[in-house]
């Protein structure tokens, strides 16, 4: 036989047990790391969704040093909207799931964020939730996590405000992210000793006059105010219209910059509290994130995108494909982001993270106070699956 034919033959060999065994290049471990990011880029929380994904962006540029990799692999991110809709959000999982997605993010509505976290688990895939802010997402199974904070940090800082005060009204949506704000107020507040009533604001309402008055007739010690979305000025103008602002302190959370002007001069009669605000904060992943965003102001949600990238980042980091791995990764992770030093609690994937005060002037916030990650830290809680 010739050297010739046998080299062929041998080289016949080896395309024919590539073929069987398949290219190099496309085995597994060694293709894209896929991520799916589910937000809201329409409906009433699109500014929201739109800060979450611009952080998101940043904080994978951070997170990989600018590559874009995870062990020399490139980090493959499809966005997906689902306008706030959990059913929409919920096919759109299923669709990314069916073509192999082991890692979703994303979740702007705690509505949205509560039907995909038990598809994760059926699925056992990676669900780290954005800026959805119900308490229930807490333990509710190891294949969740958050990227946020939750309605009883928000609670924990308010809580400074009441004073001897005993008689509190909570005026949120009813929601997922309003109950979660009752409950939360009724838990941290009432269970110091409070008296603590509510009134439920249909989430689709756009006259929020009767509901004013209602609150204004109830006549507490403090007002809890909990409401996000494009109707937030309808409703801080029927508030001080109807002479609620004024009579009482109001205690609310800090909404995008978008909505400050809304306050006019009664913004400086609120007590704030915060979960970030430009300013609030000033480190290498807070001026990572100012460099990256549009105009170079950072606001409410982008630091939610940040954190969620860089749990992401590390996660597919130690785990690769393997989600059991990145669960393990993620359970007492300790990173340095946007807000400060922020805590994956192992026991129920809690993220333990600082909260600030703060009051207006006219459009500027100025930070009067920060309560620390431990003071904010909301209750562990089992979990559930």
């Amino acid at each position: 036989m010739s050297g010739s034919a046998t080299f062929r033959r041998a080289a016949l060999a080896l395309v024919l047990l590539a073929a069987a065994c398949g290219s190099p290049q496309k085995a597994a471990g060694d293709g894209a790391l896929k991520v799916g990011i589910i937000y809201s880029q329409t409906g009433p929380l699109a500014s929201y969704g739109q800060q979450y994904a611009d952080g998101f962006r940043a904080g994978l540029a951070y997170a990989t040093q600018g590559t874009g990799k995870v062990g020399g692999r490139t980090v493959e991110v499809t966005y997906a909207d689902d306008a706030g809709d959990p059913a929409k959000a919920v096919a759109a999982a299923k669709d990314l799931i069916g073509k192999g997605y082991r890692v979703l993010g994303g979740s702007t509505a705690s509505g949205v964020a509560t039907q995909l976290a038990p598809l994760a688990a059926t699925n056992k895939v990676l669900f780290v939730s954005g800026p959805a802010a119900a308490d229930a997402l807490t333990g509710l199974n190891r294949y969740t996590f958050r990227s946020g904070r939750q309605s009883y940090q928000d609670v924990q800082t308010a809580k400074a405000y009441l004073g001897s005060g005993k008689k509190v009204l909570v005026f949120a949506p009813d929601s997922a992210f309003g109950k979660s704000n009752v409950a939360a107020v009724e838990a941290v507040i009432g269970g110091a000793g409070a008296t603590v009533t509510n009134i439920a604001v249909p989430a689709t309402a756009t006259d929020f006059t009767p509901f004013a008055r209602q609150a204004r007739a109830a006549a507490p010690d403090l007002l809890f105010v909990a409401w996000a979305g494009s109707t937030a000025s309808a409703m801080w103008q029927a508030l001080d219209q109807q002479g609620v602002l004024p009579s009482t302190t109001v205690v609310t959370g800090l909404d995008i910059r978008a909505t400050w002007p809304v306050f006019g001069a009664a913004g400086g009669r609120l007590h704030l509290l915060a979960h970030y605000f430009d300013g609030a904060t000033d480190n290498p992943a807070e001026q990572a994130l100012a460099k990256a965003v549009p105009g170079g102001r950072t606001d409410l949600f982008h630091p939610d995108g940040f954190a969620a990238a860089q749990m992401i980042v590390h996660a597919l980091d130690r785990g690769g494909d393997d989600v059991d791995k990145m669960i393990t990764a993620l359970e007492g992770y300790r990173f340095d982001s946007v807000k400060g030093t922020l805590t994956v609690r192992a026991a129920d994937h809690a993220l333990l993270q600082p909260m600030f005060q703060a009051k207006l002037t006219g459009d500027t916030a100025a930070l009067t106070g920060t309560i620390s990650a431990d003071d904010a830290a909301p209750p562990a809680a089992a979990m559930k699956g």
